[in-house]
């Protein structure tokens, strides 16, 4: 998931009755950590393990919550952060190269946090991963905001691509027993498939194409959600098909758009048919 421009908001939009989502913001927060470890899960992913004092009181509500990731800045031991100004983030001088993902796991008494990279890419992000010195210093903003679905819903249907799937794997962990959950993603390498398991009941596989993968299925009866994440104009075409089924609701769905061929530094919301 990417995002540079810090002027990107939660929308203050109330939530309808009818919906069971809450929408909840954080104070902003940016804090200096350093690379911990790192470990290749996958050939086509790494997990990175960062902390630090600073990481005390670090709250993350959501499974798609996303945080900015503040890379390290030539010349200087620490990446500057930004801090807020009438109201929005600020950086004093230069930029350093920022872009957004999604915390996995956070260890509240060792004060550290996982976070998955996929590195099939060549960006910044994707190099600094791949190679950056154990100890390193950057930095961390947010996250400003949480979506909160209920996990006690009866049905949850999860569909995304390779970005998704941190925030997949999150939800797949708080889902209590009892719950159903339909999974579906559509992968680039077979050979990144994860060993994921879930208190809930489970229905996943591993997809060339979502469409073709989501056409048969139905929405059940009952209290469900429907979520899913990916590159801009798949998910528009999916939130279609979404839509045209028979039960559909838009208040019970979140469509996301992680990323955008062609385009550095997207990231939307998508809630309209256009």
């Amino acid at each position: 998931m990417i995002i540079v421009d810090f002027s990107n908001q939660w929308s203050d939009m109330s939530t309808p009755e009818t919906t069971p989502i809450q929408r909840v913001r954080h104070p902003f927060r940016a804090r200096h950590v350093q690379l911990l470890a790192r470990e290749s899960i996958s050939p086509g992913f790494i997990r990175l393990t960062l902390g630090g004092a600073e990481l005390q009181g670090f709250t993350s509500a959501g499974f798609d919550d996303h945080v900015k990731l503040i890379l390290p800045q030539a010349g200087l031991e620490r990446p500057r952060l930004p801090a807020m100004v009438n109201g929005r983030p600020h950086i004093d001088g230069e930029r350093p190269t920022m872009r957004d993902y999604t915390p996995l796991k956070f260890d509240a008494a060792g004060n550290t946090l996982l976070m998955d990279f996929a590195i099939h890419g060549s960006g910044p992000a994707a190099r600094w991963a791949r190679s950056a010195p154990i100890g390193e210093w950057l930095g961390l903003a947010g996250p400003r905001g949480s979506l909160l679905i209920p996990a006690g819903l009866q049905w949850h249907w999860l569909f995304g691509d390779e970005t998704a799937m941190p925030a997949i794997e999150r939800r797949l962990a708080e889902l209590p027993a009892g719950a159903r959950a339909v999974v579906r993603v559509q992968l680039a390498d077979r050979s990144d498939q994860r060993a994921w398991g879930s208190a809930a009941d489970l229905d996943l596989d591993w997809v060339d194409s979502l469409p073709e993968a989501i056409q048969s299925l139905e929405i059940p009866q009952g209290d469900g959600f429907i979520w899913a994440a990916g590159e801009n104009r798949a998910m528009a075409l999916l939130r279609k098909q979404l839509l045209s089924k028979p039960g559909a609701n838009p208040l019970r769905m979140r469509i996301a758009s992680y990323w955008k061929q062609g385009e550095v530094g997207h990231h939307e919301e998508l809630t309209t048919d256009d």
